[in-house]
């Protein structure tokens, strides 16, 4: 499967079985790890992995605002 040019969906009408069905032995059985597999719960990890990524980010960007105005106000001593 995994070496044929043909979608998946077109081996699954060829062998008369559900699409997901090949997406699950895929993802159970490739041979090859680092070729990307849809697999729904790869998605979800995926998924999982960029909201925490995000939520980085998205902390970073705070502390760099806070970071930013602590500056200014020690920068600029009132006399």
């Amino acid at each position: 499967m995994q070496e044929q040019t043909k979608t998946v969906a077109e081996l699954a009408q060829e062998l008369d079985i559900p699409a997901k069905t090949l997406h699950q032995w895929l993802g159970k059985y490739r041979q090859f790890p680092d070729e990307p597999v849809a697999s729904v719960e790869r998605v979800r990890e995926l998924e999982r992995q960029l909201r925490e990524k995000e939520q980085q980010l998205a902390d970073m960007a705070e502390e760099m605002a806070i970071v930013k105005k602590a500056g200014h106000i020690f920068s600029n001593p009132k006399n």
